[in-house]
């Protein structure tokens, strides 16, 4: 008869019912606000129901890990679930680098093919739109869209060599933080490992509040916003997305922070720890590939 030091099945669970409620709930609520956002509807529920749901997410990621590492603690798992967890992360990640290859393919397609058609190439499609939009030109960043009335463009885009140089010196250096912490926790020194962590988790907040301000900046003094035409709508999900990553990723890395101050983790059992750090390195992968495509080029 098999046991869990083969194969271990959980117990029954409530959290994938709540996660699926949670992740119905917060969409639902997010295309609310955006549609009624276009429609100026002030008194929208559409923010109230986006809260609701992000906290019945926070609720349930909250006890669904806490089962995880309790059973861990307990000695429940065994190799064939550390594999299993390895290949879960692995596949994760995969996802993720997927969802942002679809947004950088969006990028590429914008730039190389729907601009320069829109200025006239491009065959019969590029007389078509040559006809109605005469005076459009190519160029990117595009600071001026076809039809300017609708979509007004914005006065300058963002330099990269300021807050976004900085912000990727930041990234780059939590990658080699968080990785010195790895190493810590290998050779069971402790307290290097938590102010290896600790300033890796510096690093992101460092990161965030930058990029906040560069958000505002964009918004209240360039003119860039989600409205001012393709330009800003691939800027701001990229970096917008990115930003939610990075945010999600601090939150892992803090809660690292406090497992690690309760004594958890050894050279041998490290597997939560060490998925923490891939998928911060991906972030940090992804935030250079950001400042080559969207910023620099």
């Amino acid at each position: 008869m098999a046991t869990h030091e083969h194969y271990y099945v959980p117990a029954q669970s409530k959290w994938p019912i709540i996660a699926t409620t949670g992740m119905l709930i917060t969409m639902f609520g997010l295309g609310t606000w955006f549609n009624d956002l276009k429609a100026a509807r002030p008194d929208s529920h559409g923010p109230l129901i986006f809260f609701v749901g992000g906290l019945l997410l926070a609720y349930m990621l909250f006890g669904w890990f806490g089962t995880v590492i309790k059973e861990s603690r307990s000695g429940l798992y065994s190799a064939q679930m550390d594999r299993s967890f390895r290949w879960g992360m692995s596949w994760f990640i995969f996802s993720e680098v997927m969802f942002f290859i679809a947004f950088f393919g969006a990028l590429f397609y914008v730039r190389n093919l729907s601009v320069p058609w829109l200025a006239g190439d491009g065959g019969a499609k590029g007389v078509i739109t040559h006809l109605l939009w005469p005076d459009f030109q190519n160029a990117w960043p595009l600071l001026h869209n076809p039809d300017p009335k609708i979509f007004p463009g914005p006065k300058e885009t963002i330099s990269p060599w300021g807050l976004p140089l900085l912000n990727t010196v930041l990234l780059v250096s939590s990658s080699v933080t968080v990785t010195i912490a790895h190493h810590a926790l290998k050779n069971g020194h402790r307290g290097a490992l938590k102010l290896w962590l600790a300033f890796t988790i510096l690093l992101g907040l460092g990161f965030l509040s930058f990029q906040a301000k560069e958000y505002i900046h964009a918004y209240h003094e360039l003119g860039l916003t989600l409205g001012s035409g393709i330009y800003g709508a691939t800027f701001f999900m990229l970096t917008g997305f990115h930003g939610a990553h990075v945010t999600i990723g601090t939150l892992i890395l803090f809660v690292m922070l406090m497992r690690v101050m309760r004594g958890h983790f050894n050279a041998e059992h490290q597997f939560g720890f060490e998925a923490a750090s891939w998928y911060w390195h991906f972030v940090d992968v992804v935030w250079i590939c950001l400042f080559v495509f969207v910023y620099v080029l």
